[in-house]
């Protein structure tokens, strides 16, 4: 049922890059632990052992908060359609914005969305994969498309003016943006 994987393989790639949805959780000694929801297409597996997500605006900033006090972070992915399966990354995350280098050399591997805050990236330090045997089949419909539309509407401008009011700190008081 549950086994530990040294590495991220191509068949754990593939499946990752076709779920809809996956979590990142992370926390620090003290406060709240985090735990978001992700989804378009903003998942990266870069190799064996890293793997990137695309950070989009959102009304918290509690990873981009945590990573930069602690690093630990855990991605989940759970099939909601075809074989059960439950994935999850452990590792240390770092996060990247704007004129860094790992950020200007890998935002183009995701589509254009309005809004991108930053490019978090994992070293993964431990793969493990589970049955997810009580996982219910859901069926996707469709992306929403109402963060584009807001980030978009916004333009850059608005954009960061909205990141000075609600990700400038944690909830729980860390330095966001």
């Amino acid at each position: 049922m549950a086994t530990e994987h040294p590495s991220i393989g191509d068949d754990l790639a593939a499946w990752m890059a076709e779920q809809h949805l996956f979590f990142v959780a992370s926390a620090t000694d003290a406060g709240p632990v985090n735990l978001s929801p992700k989804g378009y297409d903003t998942f990266r597996v870069l190799g064996p052992n890293e793997v990137c997500y695309l950070d989009l605006t959102g009304s918290g900033i509690e990873t981009t908060a945590h990573l930069q006090v602690d690093g630990r972070m855990t991605f989940l992915f759970c099939a909601f359609e075809g074989p059960p399966r439950i994935v999850r990354l452990h590792g240390r995350g770092t996060v990247h914005r704007s004129g860094d280098e790992f950020f200007d050399d890998t935002v183009s591997s995701f589509p254009d969305r309005p809004g991108i805050r930053s490019i978090i990236r994992c070293d993964v330090e431990r793969v493990f994969t589970s049955c997810g045997y009580s996982i219910p089949f859901y069926d996707y419909v469709g992306e929403r498309t109402l963060l584009d539309d807001n980030m978009g509407a916004r333009g850059d401008e608005g954009v960061e003016k909205y990141w000075a009011k609600k990700n400038h700190t944690s909830i729980g008081g860390l330095p966001g943006i």
